[in-house]
């Protein structure tokens, strides 16, 4: 991958995902890496927001609206096309790294010719 589009470590992935179906605070898209990681992937508060700063200013995530609930700003993120893009691009990336150890493991368990 070139230096302007490196790959995206697996909390910015799961957090870009988790906005493919549309708009979440915070919260919601903590639940929605770890449920769609089995639980396997818990993206503490602190990693989420920086990881959302850091993906605003490079043009990946922009902030969507923000709501007062129980006296709390609750802001809203939303993927940008750039987003979308990048997300896509690290699914076929690593869709593409799975093939080559699928393909190692069935040969290893092929029968010789």
């Amino acid at each position: 991958m070139t230096r302007q589009n490196p790959p995206l470590t697996e909390p910015q992935y799961f957090i870009l995902a988790a906005l493919l179906d549309g708009p979440l605070h915070g919260y919601g898209i903590i639940k929605a890496a770890e449920q769609s990681t089995d639980g396997r992937l818990r993206i503490a508060v602190g990693t989420l927001y920086g990881a959302l700063e850091r993906m605003e200013r490079a043009g990946l995530v922009a902030a969507d609206r923000e709501e007062i609930v129980d006296g709390r700003a609750r802001r809203y993120y939303r993927l940008t096309e750039e987003g979308t893009e990048a997300v896509g691009r690290e699914a076929l990336r690593m869709q593409q790294a799975a093939a080559v150890v699928i393909g190692h493991a069935r040969d290893a368990g092929a029968a010789p010719a």
